[in-house]
C-alpha cells in the first residue's frame, strides 16, 4: 500500500448528514478532506510545503472550534496519498479517495500538471476541489464546475520581469532575452505570458530552450548564455529546476544583468547559493508584509509567525504553504455558508466565496480561478533577504556578481 497519512487520528467510521441535507461522508465529528500530494518524486519539495500549509490551517481552525454545520461543531482532517509526482498515479489515487475512501471534498495536489490529471476525476464524480498549487490558465478553460483555485494564474508569474527589463532602458527593443522552461502546463503558461510581453516591447529572443524532463541539468542552455550574453535570463522549472539553475549558474560562473526565475523561495536558492542568487527576481503569490488579514489567522505577518513556530526549519516561508492554508480556509467558510454537507450545495457555496484572508482577497470567476489577487515580485538582496519590488526604482540593477 502506498504511503497514507491522516492529519488527525480518526474515530469510528460513520456517514452522517446535517440540517436535513443529503448524507455525506463524515467520520464521527470530523470532516475528511482528501488530497493526492507529491511526497516523493521531482515535486516532493513543494509537495511537503503544501502538505504543511494544509496541516497548519487544519490545526489552527480546529483549535479555534472547528467548522460549524447544522448547529454542531466538526473538526477537519486531511487524508493524503503520495502521488509520486506522477500524473497517472495522481488520477488513480484521486479516484481511490472518492470511490473507495468515500471522500466528498478534495484539496488539490501540487503543480498544474497534477491538477490537470486529477480535475477530470473530481469533475466526473461531482466532488468539489479547492486547489492551491495549480496555476496554469489552461485549467480554467475546460468548463470545469467543481474546480476552484485560490492562486493567481501562471501567465502573470514572470511577465513583470520583462516590464522591468523594458523600464531599464530607453530602447526596450534592444533587450536580448534568454529563456529556459520546463515542458509542463504551468511553465508553458509562464512562458506564454513572457512571450506576450517580449512581443509587446519588440525585444529579441536569442535563446528559447526547454529544460530536460528530470530538471537535473541546464548546462546546455547556460553554455549558450555565456556565449551570447543576453540582457535577461528567464527560468521556470518548479523547485528542482530553480535549484539546478542556481547551482549551475554558480558552477559555470554565469553572469547575466537580470535573472528571473520561479520557485526561488521553495528551492531556498538564497540560502544555498547566497552569492550567485543576489539580485535574482522571484515572483511570489504572497508576501508576509501584505496588508491583509482575517478573523482566523490574523494578518499575513501573524500567519507567517505562526507557521514558523509550527515548522521552525523555515527561515523564509514559501508562498506554496500560505496558499495551501488559504485553500483549507475556503473549505471552512463554504461549509458554514452552505450549512450542509451536500456536495452540490457546498460547491455552490465555494463558488460564491468572496473574502479577505491573510493570503489576499479571494473571489472566484465562473471558471473557478481567483480574480481578486495579483502576483508580486521580490528581489534577493546581498544579505539573502527578499525585498518586495513595487516599482523599477526599488530594484538593484543591473545585477552584478563578480567572479
Amino acid at each position: 500500500m502506498k504511503k497514507e497519512l491522516l492529519s488527525l487520528t480518526l474515530g469510528a467510521m460513520l456517514t452522517v448528514g446535517a440540517a436535513g441535507t443529503a448524507a455525506a461522508k463524515v467520520e464521527g465529528d470530523t470532516i475528511i478532506l482528501g488530497s493526492s500530494i507529491s511526497l516523493t518524486g521531482k515535486y516532493a519539495t513543494n509537495g511537503l510545503h503544501t502538505q504543511r500549509g494544509y496541516d497548519y490551517a487544519v490545526d489552527v481552525i480546529n483549535a479555534a472550534g472547528g467548522v460549524k454545520v447544522g448547529g454542531k461543531s466538526y473538526k477537519l482532517a486531511v487524508k493524503y496519498y503520495d502521488d509520486e509526482s506522477t500524473p497517472a498515479r495522481g488520477a488513480q489515487l484521486a479516484e481511490r479517495l472518492i470511490q473507495q475512501d468515500g471522500v466528498d471534498y478534495m484539496l488539490g495536489p501540487y503543480s498544474s500538471g497534477m491538477v490537470k490529471a486529477i480535475a477530470p476525476v473530481s469533475e466526473k464524480f461531482g466532488v468539489p476541489m479547492v486547489e492551491a498549487e495549480g496555476a496554469s490558465r489552461s485549467l480554467f478553460t475546460q468548463g470545469y464546475k467543481y474546480l476552484f483555485a485560490v492562486l493567481s494564474t501562471s501567465e502573470q508569474y514572470l511577465a513583470t520581469a520583462i516590464d522591468m527589463a523594458a523600464a531599464s532602458t530607453s530602447d526596450p527593443k534592444s533587450i536580448r532575452v534568454a529563456m529556459a522552461f520546463e515542458g509542463d502546463p504551468f511553465s508553458m503558461d509562464v512562458r506564454a505570458g513572457v512571450v506576450d510581453k517580449i512581443n509587446e516591447y519588440g525585444m529579441k529572443t536569442i535563446i528559447d530552450d526547454q529544460l530536460p524532463a528530470d530538471l537535473s541539468d541546464m548546462s546546455t542552455t547556460l553554455t549558450k548564455v555565456k556565449a551570447l550574453k543576453p540582457d535577461i535570463l528567464i527560468v521556470s522549472g518548479h523547485s528542482k529546476g530553480a535549484a539546478t539553475a542556481a547551482r549551475q549558474i554558480d558552477e559555470m560562473k554565469v553572469n547575466v544583468p537580470m535573472i528571473a526565475m520561479t520557485h526561488c523561495e521553495a528551492a531556498k536558492v538564497q540560502e544555498k547559493f547566497p552569492k550567485t542568487s543576489t539580485g535574482f527576481l522571484c515572483p511570489t503569490q504572497w508576501v508576509e508584509t501584505l496588508s491583509k488579514s482575517d478573523p482566523m489567522f490574523g494578518s499575513a505577518a501573524e500567519w507567517n509567525a505562526g507557521f514558523k513556530k509550527a515548522y521552525p526549519s523555515y527561515t523564509s516561508v514559501p508562498y506554496q504553504s500560505a496558499q495551501a492554508s488559504a485553500a483549507v480556509y475556503v473549505w471552512k467558510e463554504a461549509f458554514e455558508a452552505a450549512n450542509s454537507f451536500d456536495k452540490d450545495t457546498v460547491r455552490d457555496a465555494i463558488a460564491a466565496v468572496e473574502m479577505e484572508t491573510f493570503y489576499g482577497d479571494i473571489k472566484f470567476s465562473e471558471n473557478g480561478n481567483n480574480i481578486a489577487k495579483p502576483m508580486f515580485m521580490r528581489q534577493i538582496g546581498a544579505d539573502s533577504s527578499y525585498s518586495l519590488v513595487e516599482k523599477f526604482g526599488d530594484m538593484t540593477f543591473p545585477r552584478n556578481v563578480n567572479y
